[in-house]
């Protein structure tokens, strides 16, 4: 277990630096922002308003600094989570930080930015996408099917292989009604379908035995999956992508 993970003490690194992002987060904040993220299903519970684009300004701004990331994440502020993953160092991230910060998820905002913005890099993401998709919580579930959804995007070298096994925790997932883990589950079809033909024609099929289950859930997850991946510009798309990949092989 690394130094800092459950350190009591974590909220008096650098409080200087804490101290000074929140106010520039608060400087940010516009109170009309809060009803906007709250109409898009966005827990707002101790939001600031701060906009996305303010936010990554300053994580540009700060570039990496994990002390830093873990004394923002501690404060319980929305936007403090969402910028936290954006300057934490990958190197110094272990599986129990990341199952800390997991646990902690309470809205679909930030369990997408810790996914998009750290995890789907870490070397663990592979297992936690299994492991996560079989969990209870709701956000840890989505958290499992949201790292599936990304990491067709970010590991480009990975082969096919590596992506069949989510299928069938697809089809698992998509007995959940919770509507944030049913889009989590939707998105991971999608998203592993558009990476070449090959894995488009089994999400595909996939789809297909999700539309059985004959839920709520599942038909809405296959009929929107079915959409996209057998709209023509997407299959002129994907198509030219696995030519791509194929000459790249050669």
């Amino acid at each position: 277990m690394s130094a800092y993970y459950g350190d009591p003490n974590v909220n008096k690194l650098r409080p200087m630096q804490r101290d000074e992002v929140l106010a520039r987060l608060r400087a940010a904040a516009d109170p009309a922002n809060v009803a906007g993220k709250a109409r898009y299903g966005i827990n707002v519970m101790g939001a600031l308003g701060v906009p996305m684009p303010a936010i990554r300004a300053i994580a540009k701004e700060i570039r990496k600094d994990h002390a830093l990331a873990l004394a923002l994440w501690d404060t319980g502020i929305p936007e403090c989570r969402l910028l936290a993953p954006m300057i934490a160092d990958l190197s110094q991230t272990d599986e129990g930080l990341m199952e800390r910060w997991v646990a902690d998820l309470n809205s679909w905002d930030v369990c997408d930015g810790l996914c998009g913005n750290l995890l789907d890099r870490h070397p663990a993401a592979w297992t936690k996408a299994v492991e996560w998709s079989r969990r209870d919580e709701e956000f840890v579930r989505r958290a499992g099917f949201v790292l599936m959804a990304r990491l067709p995007v970010r590991d480009k070298k990975a082969a096919d292989e590596r992506f069949r096994p989510f299928f069938k925790l697809i089809e698992q997932g998509a007995h959940d009604e919770r509507n944030f883990v049913k889009k989590a589950v939707n998105w991971a079809l999608r998203q592993i379908g558009k990476r070449d033909e090959t894995l488009r024609c089994e999400a595909i099929a996939c789809a297909h035995r999700v539309a059985r289950q004959n839920t709520a859930a599942a038909r809405w997850i296959a009929r929107d999956a079915l959409r996209e991946l057998e709209q023509e510009t997407q299959i002129a798309r994907i198509a030219s992508r696995t030519a791509k990949k194929a000459a790249a092989r050669k």
